[in-house]
């Protein structure tokens, strides 16, 4: 019996030892697995792995980077870029349940079909914009939301504290903050910067959760600094506004220069618009109209053609011209001053803005000496501004005018220029004869060129001087204390009938006269209502910016005595129509 139980022991002993054989071998293998499997997973396919999980959470995004600030000259900024955060989904992910979709229309004032449609038709990506530049109060709400899909990003909005007065200078950008128009556009290399990159950590979500590395730090854009005064630019603006209005006009531009300098001070024009709101590439109002819209500009041409004459030697300020009875025929055309001036001198033609003297002045030149004088004063070619669009005008190679046409030319008719043409020439007669390129940046100074014997751009100024006196037709362009030379001008707009009774109405001139420091040109198209001429539209609004611009600037007024002198300056013949001559 004892021999039984010892044999039954031994056998349950032995299938023990066998299980416990088993189970150690069987531990052994699958220590052995996990170490291969360890092994492959940490050493073998460890940088295909690491591989595929850097695909899935690693990412590398683009640091945008700044674009520059535009400052005025005093360092007012004028453009400037302010980090706004813009909207992006992953379609596959937002579709997959409709009431993330609902709750994400809601919070962005949308339909929450037409957004589902959105996403369905790009369901294959995995990135699509669905706002850019989100307000920040929207942009908190879709952050709380915390949705599936949905992220956002941030990027930079330009911003234009000035608004509509500086825009046609400034230009704008476009939703990538590059820019399309005015000084945005020509200087866009030179304000964009540099995009950076860096690796990031995502969550499943697409959420930044960690950065990695920096790949390439973004480069800012560099700054900008402008020739134009803030507050001279909201002074033209202001008073072209309430010109505008007053006259019913169809549009208008007033240019200030420094003439020392040819520094573009103020540039406005109406109409204009907002660049901070969505803007019409097709909009009438986009366009820089004293840069690239060219006029007829009537009697502000007459002193250049006054200065070509003086020059020859043939004329001097008191030389006689018989301008009787009002009119003279030329090649079958008549040409008309508005009053029978009779006898004046060159001084008095200007004065009287006689289109009658102007024209025997003109026509007793060479033609090639007359275009030469206009050509040298900047008629015909860019002002070398610089600016994006900017129009030559138009000024016929004198092989190929007619005798009328030379009449016509010196008297504002077959000549086309810009505003900024007009202001550049008219820092010539300022500054005793020499010229500059006019600019829009301060730090560019461009050379000096002499376009005109000093003693007659001296002369010229003291004929402008008359405009504005008694018996001128610019009397209205008066600043007070300040001793004013301009000249007045009335063209009649052309069309493909002919000329129409429709109006331009400009004033040139500068100011102090006995030291000039600056130089305003205004413009106004089609002027309605109270009157048309130069003097009446254009001189007043002359007359506020210039008072403006003088007391802004600390410019001092004339010498007392000098100021007195206007009062006596004279010319023979009671002027009965105060306005300029216009016909054609």
């Amino acid at each position: 019996m004892k021999k039984k139980v010892h044999k039954n022991t031994a056998r349950e002993n032995r299938k023990v030892g066998f299980r416990l054989f088993f189970m150690l071998g069987l531990l052994l293998v699958c220590t052995a697995g996990l170490a291969t499997r360890a092994v492959t997973l940490q050493v073998i396919d460890a940088e295909f792995l690491q591989g595929q999980g850097e695909a899935r959470y690693l990412r590398e995004v683009e640091i945008p980077a700044t674009r520059g600030v535009i400052y005025d000259r005093n360092q007012v900024p004028l453009a400037v870029s302010t980090p706004v955060e813009s909207l992006w989904a992953h379609p596959g992910q937002l579709l997959e349940t409709r009431e993330n979709i609902d709750k994400l229309a809601a919070v962005l004032g949308t339909d929450a079909d037409e957004l589902e449609r959105k996403l369905n038709t790009r369901s294959e990506k995995e990135f699509v914009w669905l706002r850019r530049h989100l307000p920040p109060s929207i942009a908190s709400q879709v952050s709380a939301l915390e949705l599936p899909g949905v992220n956002l990003e941030r990027e930079y909005r330009r911003f234009y504290p000035s608004s509509e007065v500086s825009v046609h200078v400034l230009g704008f950008t476009n939703i990538d903050d590059v820019g399309q128009e005015g000084l945005e556009l020509e200087y866009n290399d030179w304000l964009q910067g540099v995009p950076g990159s860096k690796q990031v950590i995502k969550d499943r979500r697409g959420r930044v959760v960690e950065d990695v590395r920096l790949i390439r730090p973004a480069q800012p854009g560099r700054d900008l600094t402008l020739t134009l005064d803030n507050r001279l630019q909201y002074l033209a603006y202001r008073e072209l506004k309430r010109t505008m209005l007053e006259h019913n006009a169809q549009s208008g531009s007033v240019v200030l220069l420094d003439v020392a300098t040819s520094q573009i001070l103020a540039m406005v024009n109406a109409p204009t618009y907002n660049p901070n709101q969505s803007v019409s590439r097709e909009s009438q109002a986009l366009r820089n109209r004293a840069v690239t819209d060219v006029i007829e500009p009537g009697s502000v041409m007459k002193p250049f053609a006054i200065a070509a004459a003086l020059e020859t030697g043939m004329y001097t300020p008191d030389s006689p011209i018989d301008t009787e009875p009002g009119s003279i025929r030329i090649s079958g055309h008549t040409i008309n001053d508005t009053n029978n001036y009779g006898m004046l001198d060159v001084t008095g033609v200007i004065t009287k803005s006689s289109n009658v003297g102007t024209s025997k002045i003109a026509l007793s030149l060479e033609p090639e000496h007359l275009w030469g004088s206009y050509n040298r004063f900047g008629f015909g070619k860019v002002s070398g501004s610089g600016f994006p669009g900017e129009s030559a005008g138009v000024l016929r190679n004198f092989q190929r005018w007619h005798k009328v046409e030379q009449a016509t030319i010196a008297y504002g008719y077959g000549i086309s220029v810009t505003a900024l043409q007009l202001a550049r020439a008219y820092t010539a007669i300022a500054n005793n004869g020499r010229i500059r390129a006019p600019s829009f940046i301060k730090q560019v100074e461009n050379p000096l060129v002499s376009v005109m014997d000093p003693a007659i751009a001296a002369q010229v100024r003291d004929m402008l001087l008359t405009v504005t006196g008694p018996e001128g037709t610019g009397k209205k362009a008066r600043v007070k204390n300040y001793l004013v030379g301009g000249k007045t001008g009335t063209s009649r707009k052309a069309s493909a009938a002919g000329y129409e009774e429709r109006y331009i109405a400009t004033f040139a001139g500068f100011a102090p006269a006995s030291d000039p420091q600056l130089v305003l040109v205004v413009v106004i198209d089609d002027p309605q209502g109270k009157g048309y001429y130069g003097g009446t539209v254009a001189g007043p609004l002359f007359s506020r910016v210039m008072s403006g611009s003088l007391r802004l600037l600390d410019i001092a007024p004339d010498d007392f005595q000098v100021a007195m002198a206007q009062q006596s300056l004279q010319v023979p013949k009671p002027v009965k129509n105060q306005g300029d001559n216009h016909a054609p």
